[in-house]
């Protein structure tokens, strides 16, 4: 018997003591044997809630496969105890159980596997607070309840086995509004609002689909008094997104055509070379990184097997990836001043600048966009964020394909009033376009066709 499924089925009977034998949905084709689902099993079980609590009776999902099942390498790289255990997680979900319900509806699975699938394909991992962008009711039906957010399980305690430990993060389905605030504010902040509303979660973060009103509208005054203070006083700790954007340099071009280092405009970026995004990674770690967290989720989604997935890059390609990487000397990328730039983005990305500059900016930190369609990549830093090649002197600078735009705090509360617009995407028209002349900058809000194209 598997070493590494004994540890997780003994924390389940600990919980569950009268179901030995629970539900459960098996990949038909294992992920080790070339089979789509990276999850081997979801186990299904019926939670009696707690009453004294008002914590409802509801269905809890719980995976096996994001952590070393098997020690043996077929899925995961067996690194030791001490250190986490495949991915290092596995993922529950507790799913309210409807009046008369006998068994557990099984697309909760479905939505494992495809969060699974994300983090096996991206190497990107969750951690507690982070959220997902679904874009889809989580049943594919017509609930409010399309995003997700993740936190500890409330009851599962982590778990050593001879294949390192597992922790177990619980999925917690959230509307639009409050996957917002999510990113306004932090994941935590919210997640700690819907446990004081019984009817959106509760203590134990119950995820309710027939739920038709958001926390705000609930009690308008959690918008008010708590995520609107929480977004002035802490800003957001969102510090990017892999999102559909692109740049141009619209300075003069460069004297040299020989320099592989230029962006042509008109032209799709070139591949960052190895040296270059080893460059990049240890910048940010070494500066950018203050007061951030990884990559989260990218906001863009597409339809696979009848499911919406987030894509995203590698987490070896990613601009803030947190793997170790030899130091390369500055001096391999030459920096180049810019005097003046053109940024595209698509409606979805660009309805979060007003959060990148409020949340982000104002506050002292940094904000990254890094394209899902190629290398390119948009950093905006403030005058306080040490470690950018930016400078107030030349605020345009490119590293390849990596864009940094320094604003002052004067600039960023200008652009906030001339921006005002993208916070109401429903009376918005694209192409929409917004310029600075004097600070030769200029943001293009563009339909998600032109991304599509391999020429922006």
């Amino acid at each position: 018997f598997p070493p590494g499924l004994h540890g997780i089925y003994g924390e389940c009977r600990r919980l569950y003591p009268d179901q030995p034998n629970p539900l459960q949905v098996t990949a038909i084709l294992k992920y080790w044997l070339g089979g789509p689902d990276p999850l081997d099993y979801v186990s299904m079980y019926r939670n009696l809630g707690n009453p004294a609590l008002n914590v409802p009776e509801h269905w809890h999902y719980v995976s096996f496969g994001l952590s070393d099942l098997y020690g043996d390498n077929r899925v995961h790289e067996f690194t030791g105890t001490d250190g986490p255990s495949g991915f290092g997680f596995e993922l529950t979900f507790r799913l309210k159980r409807e009046t008369g319900e006998s068994a557990p509806p099984t697309w909760p699975a479905e939505l494992m596997q495809g969060l699974a699938r994300y983090v096996f394909q991206s190497e990107n991992t969750f951690c507690s607070g982070d959220h997902v962008s679904w874009h889809s009711p989580l049943d594919n039906s017509e609930s409010r309840i399309q995003h997700m957010l993740l936190t500890e399980d409330p009851q599962m305690q982590p778990v050593q086995t001879p294949f390192g430990v597992v922790t177990f993060l619980q999925i917690v389905g959230v509307c639009t509004e409050e996957l917002h605030a999510a990113q306004q504010w932090n994941g935590q902040g919210i997640l700690e609002l819907l446990r004081t509303v019984p009817v959106a979660g509760g203590p134990w973060l119950i995820t309710d689909m027939r739920r038709g009103e958001t926390i705000f509208e609930i009690d308008p005054h959690l918008q008010q008094e708590r995520v609107d203070k929480g977004i002035e006083t802490d800003g957001s700790n969102l510090s990017g997104v892999s999102a559909k954007c692109a740049w141009d340099d619209l300075s003069r071009p460069p004297e040299d055509d020989e320099d592989s280092r230029s962006i042509c405009i008109g032209t799709q970026p070139r591949r960052l070379s190895g040296k270059d995004t080893e460059q990049i990674r240890e910048t940010l770690r070494r500066g950018l990184e203050i007061n951030s967290k990884p990559v989260l989720p990218p906001i863009n989604a597409q339809r696979q097997n009848g499911l919406n997935l987030d894509r995203a890059p590698s987490r070896k390609d990613s601009l803030e990836s947190e793997s170790s990487a030899a130091i390369i000397p500055h001096e391999l990328i030459r920096t180049r001043q810019l005097e003046s730039v053109h940024l595209k983005f698509n409606q979805e990305s660009g309805a979060l600048i007003p959060l990148c500059l409020r949340g982000r900016l104002l506050h002292g930190r940094h904000f990254t966009y890094k394209s899902i369609t190629g290398d390119t990549a948009i950093t905006f830093v403030s005058t306080g964020v040490e470690g950018a090649f930016a400078t107030e002197e030349h605020p345009y600078a490119a590293h390849g394909p990596w864009l940094q735009i320094l604003l002052t705090e004067e600039f960023v509360e200008r652009m906030l009033e001339d921006l005002e617009d993208l916070n109401s995407p429903e009376e918005f028209k694209l192409p929409k376009e917004y310029s600075w002349p004097e600070k030769k900058l200029k943001v293009s809000i563009l339909p998600d066709a032109v991304f599509d194209s391999p020429l922006h």
